[in-house]
Order: C-alpha cells, then sequence, then structure tokens
C-alpha cells in the first residue's frame, strides 16, 4: 500500500499565492488547510470560467486528482455554490454564490437605491436599463428594467459579461486603483466577437483612457453587431467603482448618434445613484 505524500501547508509552494497578494501575510502560511486552499482555487478556476467546464477541465486547470476535484465539486454542487449541467457534464458558479458575494458588499442596499434610478434611466432612454458588478474575471448583471418596446434587449439576472467588451466593465475597469486593473489584466483574454471587438491591451488601454476623460463607456457591436451599449460608473465612499449603470438596446434605435445622447443620460443617472448611497467620485471626475 502506497500513500501520498501530504502537502506541506509551510512550503514554499504553499505561500506562493499570498506572498502575490500581500508579502506581510507569509507568516501565516503554516496555518493554511490544503483542502480548503484547493477548493478555493476550485471556485477561482470556475468564475473565470462562466460558461462552466468538466470535471475533466477543472482536473487539467488545477493540477490536482481527479477525485480530488470530484468530491469538491460534488461538495459545492450539494450545497448550492456550484450547479451540475447533466447534459453538458460540466459546472458553473452559480447564484447562490453570486448572492453571497452580493450581500457581503452590500448589495441588497444598493439595488434598493438603485431601483427608482434604473426606471428612470429605462423611461428617458426608452431602452433597458440595467446594474451590474465585476465578479472576480468577469462582470454580472445584479438587476434590470426592461424597455417597453416590442423589441428589447432583455438578459437573465446573473448574466456573466466579457470584461473587454462589455461597456460597464470598461466604466468600471477605467476607474480602478492600478494595483487591482493590473490582476485583472493577466485575466484578459481578447476573444474577438464581432469585427469591432477590442483585441488587444494597447487598445484597450486607450479606450480606458477615454472612458476616464468622458466618464462612459461604449460598447458599438463588439460582443454582438445587433446591439450597443454605453455604461456609466457607480461609486463607493472612497471613490472606487463599486458597480455600472447602462443600457442595452438594437442598434436600429441605438444609432451612434442616440448612442452618445443615452450615455450622457446614464452618466447622470450614475452620478445620482453615487450620491444616493453615500458615494464620492474621484479627484478628476466631471
Amino acid at each position: 500500500m502506497t500513500t501520498r505524500p501530504k502537502r506541506k501547508a509551510n512550503s514554499p509552494s504553499a505561500g506562493k499565492s499570498l506572498q502575490k497578494i500581500d508579502p506581510s501575510l507569509t507568516a501565516l502560511a503554516r496555518y493554511r488547510v490544503p483542502i480548503l486552499d484547493r477548493t478555493l482555487d476550485f471556485i477561482e478556476l470556475l468564475a473565470r470560467q462562466p460558461e462552466g467546464l468538466t470535471l475533466a477541465g477543472l482536473t487539467d486547470g488545477l493540477k490536482i486528482p481527479k477525485n480530488t476535484v470530484f468530491r469538491i465539486a460534488s461538495t459545492l454542487t450539494l450545497r448550492g455554490y456550484v450547479e451540475r449541467d447533466e447534459e453538458g457534464k460540466s459546472y458553473r458558479i452559480s447564484r447562490k454564490m453570486l448572492a453571497l458575494g452580493h450581500t457581503a458588499l452590500g448589495g441588497d442596499r444598493l439595488l434598493q437605491v438603485a431601483a427608482p434610478v434604473l426606471i428612470s434611466l429605462r423611461n428617458i432612454t426608452g431602452e433597458t436599463a440595467l446594474i451590474g458588478t465585476l465578479a472576480g474575471s468577469h462582470g454580472v448583471v445584479l438587476d434590470q428594467v426592461p424597455s417597453l418596446h416590442p423589441v428589447k434587449v432583455v438578459v437573465e439576472l446573473g448574466h456573466a459579461f466579457p470584461l473587454h467588451s462589455a461597456a460597464p466593465a470598461k466604466a468600471m475597469l477605467a476607474f480602478l486603483d492600478p494595483s487591482s486593473l493590473s490582476r485583472l489584466k493577466s485575466h484578459l483574454t481578447f476573444m474577438r466577437f464581432t469585427p469591432h471587438t477590442i483585441t488587444t491591451w494597447a487598445e484597450y488601454a486607450r479606450v480606458l483612457d477615454q472612458v476616464r476623460t468622458v466618464g462612459y463607456a461604449l460598447d458599438e457591436g463588439e460582443e454582438s453587431e445587433s446591439f450597443r451599449c454605453a455604461a456609466a460608473p457607480v461609486f463607493d465612499l472612497h471613490g472606487r467603482p463599486i458597480a455600472a449603470l447602462w443600457v442595452s438596446g438594437p442598434v436600429d434605435r441605438l444609432s451612434p448618434t442616440a448612442l452618445i445622447q443615452a450615455a450622457d443620460a446614464i452618466k447622470e443617472h450614475a452620478s445620482r445613484l453615487t450620491d444616493r448611497l453615500g458615494g464620492s467620485f474621484p479627484p478628476d471626475w466631471e
């Protein structure tokens, strides 16, 4: 009978991720719990893949025994933090996990205060008004007020959107502190969705500079050529972006000119929501 050597909690590899976060925390490495470490790695990997991963994909990504991955996946599924797609045999983060983080950030109050602002924004622009936030390496939709038009853009709450193409993601990333933006940079894959999709960091960085200047971000058919979006950030007490407001509509109604007009209204409503939440604006905000 052979036994696999146990991973030492105070080994150099065990402290590596802590060093990346904060060198002052390395003394705590001796207290790490290996299976909890692996579970968090599992959650973080799955959060970067909103479309889900199979057991084989998780095993390959985590580089740990398949049986361990299966046990972690099964436990999280039983607790409701992970969903298993029986048809595709894949796992993905559940809305319960989203709700947990959302509540921890004071999300219930955010949505309560945002509700009348979203209705006002929908009424003024005529298009679906949405609010969302960042969640790991992607963004998530928290709430929406659908357009009253027969043809409209409506998304599922909890829907994950990519950082490099979505207007709300650009609106938030543009105002992140340099260290937070640097951490997210490594997760940007720049997958091309349409001929308009940004595909390089240099181009993306130029767009973020523009967003900082005008105070709003655009998606001009970068994720889908059938709709356009405009978004503006919402800030917390410390001037950090905690959410984004945006509108989305079909291209035949949201022409480039109409999109800019909507963007001005969105920025005004996002500023209104920031004020109602007791937030503050960055020093160069206009």
